[in-house]
This record gives structure tokens, sequence and C-alpha cells, in this order.
């Protein structure tokens, strides 16, 4: 069984701080790898050692595998923690590091590279049973795109069959509409993922976004740690997840967890996942939407109700462990509700707005975390992604949880950078989300034409 000494953790922000942390209670070395706008960041100061990668642009840095496994190497690391994004989920990657002799801190090339199509994680969840949306295969023309949306029926969703993060994704209400969206849906592919592959799929109205989250071992020992809603969302990203899902029944949650666990099973996979499904509100159905084979952002939600630590598991799994708990130990308890704050002005169409925090004054309190690599004084980059924390609140229930998370938004003061946090303590006061009546279409069609903030004075501008 291999030893994990000293990792090698190939990615920023927040989330290169948390693996950090877990190294360090596992008394794990760590060198970060940074680029040149990370060099003062929290990541490298908390790790053993920092290297400099590259420039601050991320395609000459932290997308470039081969100057992150030779800073690895050279640095006498035995593995490799991908963290999410980046390159978390390339099948190249992973391969690379096993090539070079690096443990990759995550699956399987071959499990990525089929979960990381989409067509072709479509194909395996028919084949392993799950229920999955009506749609296409993949299309190469517009007339291809025409037949499909004229069988499967409007509205249809267009996706990229490479992407996620709402990129080429488009939604299609008539015919009029389908062949614009077709071209800048693939035009936009091609421009993120380097692939124009499109599929169609049906759009349901309304949805709710669900996700169960897994772990495996090496050993064939694999588990689901219950599941987490993700319905609040802009542009088909996540911007509020909770756990437990508030509107399934124990039934539901039964049915999906084995769909899920049905599906890791039939490509063999093994460390932490994420299995999606789109669930009608309206029919009660469940419908697999994709599988994300790394950490989630989302994660300390997960976390919080079940007492399991999911990165450590990660490392753990990599070295050859079995999983430390088995299925039957696990239960939920209490509710975890999580805030991802970004230096964002929501004000003006979410634009990013960088720039130097002038006041960090985070929250604290029983039931409060915080995962952040941001602090007073930290220069937040034009470069990278714009979350700066993850707040979350963890309560007995989903109400003590919601009103802890008001109170906690409420205390939270970055002065500097303008951020999402007055937009998050509207929708946690909103009765649709006290009511778990959100859809995945409800922040930008109910929610924001009808936002006013009665104190502009708690939105920075942006320096």
């Amino acid at each position: 069984m291999p030893t994990i000494r000293r990792i090698f953790v190939a990615n920023r922000g927040e989330i290169a701080v948390r693996v950090i942390r877990a190294c360090k209670e596992m008394d794990i070395e760590v060198v970060i790898g940074v680029s040149e706008a990370d060099r003062d960041s929290l990541p490298a100061k908390l790790a053993d050692k920092a290297v400099c990668i590259g420039p601050a642009s991320s395609s000459q840095s932290y997308l470039r595998h081969d100057l992150l496994i030779t800073a690895a190497t050279a640095t006498g690391c035995d593995a490799v923690h991908p963290g999410y994004g980046f390159l978390s989920e390339r099948p190249v990657f992973s391969q690379a590091c096993t090539d070079n002799g690096l443990i990759f801190i995550g699956p399987s090339p071959e499990a990525i590279q089929a979960m990381g199509d989409k067509l072709s994680a479509i194909r395996l969840a028919k084949e392993a049973g799950v229920p999955v949306i009506p749609g296409s295969g993949k299309l190469s023309s517009p007339d291809e795109a025409k037949k499909a949306a004229k069988r499967i029926g409007y509205p249809c969703l267009i996706k990229a069959s490479a992407g996620g993060g709402g990129r080429g994704m488009r939604i299609v209400r008539s015919a009029a509409e389908l062949l614009p969206s077709f071209d800048s849906a693939q035009r936009e592919a091609q421009a993120a993922f380097g692939d124009s592959t499109v599929y169609l799929e049906k759009f349901i109205e309304q949805a709710k976004h669900i996700e169960f989250q897994i772990l495996g071992d090496q050993h064939g020992g694999l588990v689901h740690l219950f599941e987490r809603d993700c319905s609040v969302q802009r542009r088909h990203q996540k911007l509020i997840e909770e756990a437990p899902s508030p509107v399934i029944t124990p039934k539901q949650r039964k049915e999906m967890g084995d769909a899920a666990l049905s599906l890791a099973k039939a490509v063999g996979y093994y460390s932490a996942g994420t299995i999606e499904f789109v669930y009608d509100v309206q029919t009660g159905h469940f419908y697999f939407l994709e599988m994300n084979t790394r950490i989630q952002v989302e994660h300390p939600v997960t976390e919080l109700i079940t007492g399991i630590d999911l990165v450590k598991e990660q490392i753990r799994i990599a070295a050859g462990e079995r999983l430390s708990f088995r299925a039957e130990d696990l239960e939920i308890r209490g509710h975890a509700i999580e805030c991802r704050i970004n230096a964002e002005d929501p004000l003006h169409d979410f634009r990013p707005a960088p720039g130097r925090v002038k006041t960090w004054r985070p929250p604290a309190g029983k039931g409060v975390r915080l995962d952040t690599h941001c602090y007073e004084g930290y220069l937040i980059s034009p470069f990278y992604d714009s979350m700066v924390a993850k707040l979350i609140t963890y309560a007995p229930s989903r109400e003590q949880a919601r009103t802890e998370m008001s109170k906690a938004l409420e205390n939270f003061v970055i002065e500097g950078p303008c951020t999402t946090i007055p937009l998050h303590r509207a929708v946690i006061a909103d009765k649709a989300f006290e009511d778990s009546t959100v859809t995945t279409r409800w922040l930008e069609g109910e929610f924001l034409p009808h936002w006013h903030p009665q104190d502009n004075s708690t939105i920075q501008e942006p320096i």
C-alpha cells in the first residue's frame, strides 16, 4: 500500500486552503504550485513550500499539467490533489501523474473520461438503468438539430457534451430560436472546452437540482452520503446549496441514492464524486444530469450533516485504504446551508469586482463555518474565479440553519470589493426559499427582476 507523505496541491483559492488544512491534520507535508499573481496568497503562506509555476494567466500556469508535474516531482511529492476546476477532471492530467510516479488523488483516468463526456455518461446511465432525460445523440448539423427538436418537443435545451458550468448551454423555446442558439452554443463550447460537440435534451420547466455525494475505495467499497439541493442558480451556476434536500421523501432518497450507486459501480468508481439529477417538481420524477469526478464546491454541507471529512477520505482512498466507515454507519444529522460569496456586483449584471479588501470581518459562532482564502488587505485578482468565501451554517433543523445564515450574513463585513452578500441576505429571507419552492429558474425568472435592495450602502463600489 503506497504511503503519502507529501502532497502537491494543483489549485488555488479556498479549495487549496481546504486541502492544506486536511493535510496538516493528517501530518502530511504540502507543496503548492502558485502563479505569479498568487505568490502572497493564503495557500502560499499555509503550505510547507510554495513553487511558482508561471504567469498569472491560468492557461500558462494552473492549466499547464506539464509544469505542475515538473514542480511536484522536483519537490519530492508522492501525490497530487487537483481540487476542483482547472485540471481536476482532465483524464490526461490524471494519467500524466500516474506516468510520472505520482498518485492522483481522484478517480481513474478511465472513469474521468467516461463521465466527462456527457453523451458517454448518458449512455452509461441508460445501461445502468438510471432514468435519463429524453434527448438526442451528438448533433453534427443544423438539420440534425431540427429533427431532434421536432422529436423531443419544445422547450428543449442545447448542451455542450464536454462542458459544464452553464457554458455551451442554451434554452430553446421555439423553432425560430433553434439555429441561432445551436450556432452560439457550438462556438461557446469550442472556445471553452476545445470541443464544439452539442446535443439536445428536453427542458424541464419546474426543476430542482438534486445531487448525491459518492465515495468509493479501490477495494470495491462504495457508498453515498445522501443528497444536496442546489436549486438556487443563476445561468446554471449554483449560488446556494443545502443538505439534505427539503423536498424529497425517504422513498425518493433511496431510489435516487440507489441509482447513483448503480452508475458509480458501472464505471468502477473510486474517490469522491457527485452524481447530479434533475428533479421534476410537477411529476416527482428524477433524471440523470451528469457526474462530477472530483470534490465539489459544496462538499461542506455534506460533511456537516454526516460528520465525514471528504478530503481526508479522498487522501486515504488514494493511498489504497478502505473507507473508514460503512453505509449503515451513516445518518443525516441536522441541516446545513452554504452561500457562495462572490466578488461581483449583482446590481450590474454580476460583473466581476476585483480589488483590495479594506475590511474583512467574518462572522463566527456555533454552527458557523467559513471556507475562504481571503483576509484583510488581500487583493482579489481579476484573473480567476470571483468566489471569495463559502459561508456555511449548521443546525438541528432547516429553519434554524436558515435563521443562523441570516445572522451570519448580516455580520459578515467586507469592504472594498463589491460582493453578493446583500443578494444572499435577500434570498435567504425570501418566502420562496423559506418554503423550499425555489426551482433552478426561480432566481432569474422571479426573484432578480423584482429585487431592489433597500440599503445600497451595503454594496461597495469595485476598485
